[in-house]
């Protein structure tokens, strides 16, 4: 492989992606190296060239490629959807859904990975710490796509088991590893981004403190990040909650880890 291409920072608009670096995404053999390129992968090539030594058998394959051919207003990340949730459809309560699921999440293309969580989020046989024990390989995924993926697809049930994801996910906040302590926070935010709220944090962000608490001194700007982000969607249904909470916590935590997530969080707050 061409040390240039592997080495690459990534064109800054699609226009300028070489056509060597375009081809070896479509055909599965690089990852992409930004977001301009996670966007520019084009699926229906990707999972032509991928799929049939997946074991996916051609009949599959060209129902999938009219799946996402049918699309009225396609987008990068509806299409990863849609073709993690028709795989599953396809392969639910079937003897190779582990395969399919294993291969996929395996994959040397990010793309191909991103396909996987839905598989796991979608799964009725799974309970929520089936699920998230289930994603942790995918939360902790080197690439950026597939760990914002991951998220969105496990949103939805961890909304409907808030109680038991909170309980798990708040173990998950004394991993070593910042994939996996992000995840706890921006999986659970009261609002997020490009997905539905969660209501119940809206109204009772307290629900969440035993993973917040755990995470109010990270020492990584990733983490710190997502915690603020977390205070800030809090703020804009319960500004009494977050402000009282980082009055608590610069008394208790007088680190720069904390004072950088308190000055994120109430960023809202203080444009009033």
């Amino acid at each position: 492989m061409n040390e240039e291409v592997l080495n690459r920072k990534g064109a800054r608009k699609a226009q300028h992606i070489p056509v060597e670096v375009l081809e070896l995404l479509n055909q599965g053999k690089i990852e992409t190296v930004n977001l301009t390129e996670w966007l520019a992968v084009e699926h229906i090539k990707l999972i032509t060239q991928v799929f049939p030594a997946l074991g996916i058998d051609q009949e599959k394959i060209d129902g999938i490629t009219k799946v996402v051919e049918a699309q009225k207003k396609p987008s990068a990340m509806h299409t990863t959807k849609l073709v993690g949730t028709t795989l599953y459809q396809w392969y639910a309560n079937t003897k190779k859904l582990d395969e399919v699921l294993d291969k996929l999440s395996s994959h040397l293309s990010d793309t191909i990975r991103c396909y996987a969580p839905y598989l796991i989020g979608l799964d009725e046989n799974l309970t929520i710490e089936g699920k998230l024990a289930r994603s942790r390989k995918l939360v902790a995924d080197k690439h950026f796509g597939v760990r914002e993926v991951v998220w969105m697809a496990l949103r939805p049930e961890i909304d409907s088991n808030l109680e038991e994801a909170i309980r798990i996910l708040s173990e998950w906040t004394k991993s070593e590893d910042e994939n996996i302590r992000r995840f706890t926070t921006e999986s659970t935010r009261p609002r997020g981004v490009w997905c539905k709220h969660i209501e119940r944090l809206k109204e009772r962000p307290e629900l969440a403190l035993p993973i917040l608490e755990n995470l109010k001194a990270d020492n990584s700007k990733y983490v710190q990040d997502s915690v603020g982000n977390w205070l800030n969607d809090a703020s804009k249904s319960r500004p009494d909650f977050v402000i009282e909470l980082c009055a608590q916590w610069e008394k208790e935590s007088p680190t720069k880890g904390t004072e950088k997530i308190i000055k994120r969080a109430k960023r809202t707050i203080d444009q009033k």
